[in-house]
């Protein structure tokens, strides 16, 4: 069989300096947070990103862009993260908004071989400058064209040794058909277990699309990060009371 578990470094050796990459965190969950260290420490530069959000400024994808290695960002929102609002007015990073519906289908399309998606979002105003319009039945749509990166970097909750991959509860958002929309698929998993022991049912990633597995060695972090920082506060709030 195929390795497919890597060490840190392995994964690293992988991922340079004008990559085109996936992320899998939303405002800084779920993210490959070992490998995002991993990368700001060996100073990979230069990334086009992408990501449903930029995350935040000390947390996932946002950290990256916090240290100026961003330097082109497509993405459905950044308004959490002050960092990207900055160096987007500054004129250091290039942002391209997408609306989150056309943002999955267009990596969809990017994942399954097709040249485009058709749709409504947005026709008629700024967003639909300089985009192709095609006619169907005299009804005019955005072509909105396929998303395709060198990389998706993606966080599971379990692997198996075959490169099955399992994600708990939402935490599966993106990570299904960024998986199909990259050259090279690495996963950051909290958890290796053994060939057979995932359901079936339950598997989001199957084996011969992932390519390199890298085994969490930290402690778990908090899956939604800041707000289960917050979480925390109002719990510790109750409990003094």
């Amino acid at each position: 069989m195929k390795k497919k578990v890597f060490t840190l470094e392995e994964v690293l050796d992988k991922i340079n300096d004008g990559a085109s990459i996936m992320f899998s965190d939303v405002h800084g969950g779920w993210a490959a947070d070992e490998i995002i260290d991993g990368m700001i420490a060996k100073g990979v530069k230069n990334i086009t990103a992408v990501g449903v959000a930029s995350g935040r400024p000390d947390y996932g994808m946002g950290k990256l862009i916090t240290n100026h290695q961003v330097s082109k960002l497509l993405t459905t929102h950044i308004g959490l993260n002050k960092s990207s609002i900055d160096q987007m007015f500054a004129g250091e990073m290039e942002v391209e908004f997408i609306p989150q519906g056309t943002f999955a289908e267009r990596i969809r399309c990017g994942g399954f071989g097709l040249g485009g998606a058709l749709t409504r979002t947005g026709f008629g105003t700024s967003y639909a400058e300089g985009k192709d319009v095609v006619t169907v039945d005299g009804v005019d749509y955005i072509l909105e064209k396929p998303i395709h990166c060198d990389i998706a970097l993606l966080h599971v909750t379990k692997a198996d040794k075959a490169g099955n991959c399992y994600c708990r509860g939402g935490s599966h958002l993106c990570v299904d058909y960024m998986a199909m929309a990259a050259d090279l698929v690495i996963v950051e998993a909290e958890e290796l277990v053994e060939i057979g022991e995932l359901d079936p049912e339950k598997v989001i990633i199957q084996g011969p699309v992932c390519d390199m597995i890298y085994v969490r060695q930290g402690e778990k972090k908090p899956m939604w990060g800041f707000w289960q920082k917050q979480i925390d506060k109002i719990k510790a709030k109750q409990a003094a009371k």
